[in-house]
């Protein structure tokens, strides 16, 4: 404030030259030694350099005292995850069973629709080939809907224990129960158990032949949390379990896989899985040479997006053979096949697997927008060719 009543002080004078600086001259001299006498230069407060904004204390100290400022070496305060419909909606005396949720990624769907759908559209395919009539497909649909939910769960919570250390040292995941110690091993272990028994109730309903397939997955279910420690590729095995209701979903309703459609469609589907966990495993690149994670995003690197889009390619050839093979009619071509192959398309030319946003976006439109697409297609087909 004085530097610029200084700076004023000096422009107005300046206005008056001559005459007027004449007259005013004896009575600055007096202001001179009227000052000298009234301000001691003892009274003056020392001067001191200024100090940048940042280091200026507040004028308004916090009520619970000074405020502490991190060191520049410090790491940066994680912020808090946004709120769930888990806290919005279950009630303070609830509050125990969040963490179990949490567990099993209920609040996160997106993995049991990727799981889900494979054996919808084999089901579908099955009830078309087989001339099933409607309940059929509907009551599948509707069982596997629920086993998927359950054996997702199962899954994430055998990933979890396996990976407990490796998750505290990802960001995006150090807030999982396990990793953050929300949730012990021992009731893990116990959980797990439990949800096991429904899958098993959920399989129970299946056919002898489908019970023996489905049984036959897990061991690719319990070994998939250690092959990211041991190769590059465990978006592989992450496929062969991942999409084994391709097969399932077509003993269920016809008693017995049809290799000649339900093979080809299997290995679609695995190839296309490859592809998009290699968007999701691109969020995590960074933190996963750090804590030691491999995956196909660490193996291809720039090479991605092309192997990607070969992959996204096979997966649609794959389609269109097995639309072939069953004698699929128009509605399954243009709306599985083509509808399908333009959003793997779009996925492809836009993603940027440099952004954690956006390889999140893109990965989960293969469980909001690519599975139902192609789901279209095959129950409009069922519809005409069987009901209509």
């Amino acid at each position: 404030m004085i530097p610029l009543l200084a700076r004023s002080a000096c422009a107005r004078t300046g206005l008056g030259v001559g005459s007027s600086a004449r007259r005013l001259a004896p009575l600055a001299r007096l202001s001179t030694q009227t000052t000298k006498r009234a301000i001691p230069a003892t009274s003056l407060p020392p001067a001191h350099p200024l100090r940048p904004i940042a280091d200026t204390p507040s004028a308004l100290p916090s009520p619970s005292g000074p405020v502490a400022r991190p060191s520049p070496s410090s790491p940066p305060p994680v912020s808090a995850a946004p709120p769930t419909a888990f806290d919005r909606y279950i009630p303070t005396w609830a509050a125990g069973i969040k963490p179990y949720l949490y567990l099993l990624r209920w609040d996160k769907p997106i993995g049991a629709l990727l799981l889900y759908w494979p054996g919808a559209w084999s089901i579908t395919l099955a009830s078309t080939a087989t001339h099933a009539p409607l309940w059929v497909p509907l009551w599948y649909l509707a069982l596997f809907g629920v086993g998927a939910m359950v054996m997702r769960g199962a899954g994430c919570i055998i990933n979890d224990m396996w990976d407990a250390k490796m998750d505290a040292q990802v960001e995006r995941t150090a807030s999982r129960p396990l990793a953050a110690g929300t949730v012990t091993h021992k009731a893990a272990t116990l959980f797990l158990g439990s949800q096991l028994v429904l899958g098993l109730g959920v399989l129970s309903q299946l056919n002898t032949y489908s019970i023996a397939l489905g049984a036959a997955s897990l061991p690719l279910i319990l070994v998939y949390p250690f092959m990211k420690r041991v190769t590059y590729y465990p978006q592989v095995v992450l496929g062969l379990c991942f999409e084994w209701g391709a097969l399932l979903g077509w003993s269920a309703v016809a008693g017995s896989v049809d290799w000649n459609v339900a093979g080809p469609l299997y290995v679609g589907c695995v190839a296309y899985c490859v592809a998009y966990d290699t968007i999701y495993a691109h969020q995590d690149k960074r933190d996963d040479v750090t804590a030691g994670v491999k995956s196909t995003a660490l193996a291809w690197g720039d090479k991605s997006k092309p192997i990607i889009s070969t992959l996204y390619t096979g997966f649609i050839g794959a389609l269109t053979y097995v639309g072939y093979a069953m004698g699929a009619g128009p509605l399954y071509y243009a709306i599985s096949c083509l509808g399908g192959a333009a959003h793997l398309a779009w996925q492809v030319a836009t993603v940027n697997l440099d952004s954690r946003p956006d390889c999140w976006h893109k990965f989960t439109s293969n469980g909001y927008v690519t599975g139902p697409l192609i789901w279209a297609g095959m129950f409009a087909d069922y519809l005409s060719q069987v009901i209509f």
